[in-house]
């Protein structure tokens, strides 16, 4: 179906990196482009690539590398590489996971900022954390099991905020309601013990 249907844009607020080479937007040296051919926002470098697009009346489109290589049928020797733990794009996660959602993150003194979260099922005791829904690469990840859960907000935090502690290292989180994150509490309660 490449190139002969449109395809469905993804939004340029649900990424904040390339979703080809990973590389982060920003204001000034990132600029955000679709390719004609699967949708995806990706960086000017991924879409310096042209091809005739059927559902556009055969004329040259912009596409990225990827859709380049299949519509004009060539085909890369190279294998794929096996993808480390944070190359795992969210919404394949999302799609098939036991909760997930944006919440509010803390690490030590750093501010507060929205992070999306996942546990996908296939990892139920891994929590993901993306910068958007449709982002390509975690930024980071957190093994649950072992961690110690504190649910009681201190004065300083967020209303509908929860810890994740172990050793020295703590996770600080919020929700935007109490039902949210009693949704979460539920699941990270389980993975810390191992359960799923």
């Amino acid at each position: 179906e490449l190139g002969k249907r449109a395809p469905r844009w993804i939004r340029d607020n649900e990424v904040t990196m390339c979703m080809k080479c990973k590389e982060p937007f920003n204001a000034l040296t990132r600029r955000r482009h679709h390719c004609r051919a699967c949708g995806h926002v990706v960086c000017w470098k991924c879409s310096d690539y042209k091809a005739h697009l059927e559902y556009d009346g055969n004329k040259l489109n912009k596409v990225c590398k990827d859709c380049y290589h299949v519509i004009i049928g060539c085909t890369d020797s190279e294998e794929k590489k096996k993808k480390g733990i944070l190359e795992i794009e969210s919404a394949e996660v999302s799609g098939n996971s036991v909760i997930c959602s944006f919440l509010q993150y803390m690490e030590k003194s750093k501010p507060w900022q929205k992070a999306w979260c996942v546990i996908p099922k296939q990892e139920a005791l891994v929590l993901y954390m993306y910068g958007a829904p449709q982002d390509v690469k975690a930024l980071a990840t957190i093994p649950l099991l072992g961690y110690i859960v504190d649910d009681t907000p201190k004065s300083a935090d967020l209303p509908h905020s929860f810890k994740l502690t172990q050793s020295k290292s703590v996770h600080s989180f919020a929700a935007d309601n109490e039902e949210l994150k009693q949704k979460w509490l539920k699941v990270i309660h389980l993975a810390v013990k191992g359960e799923t």
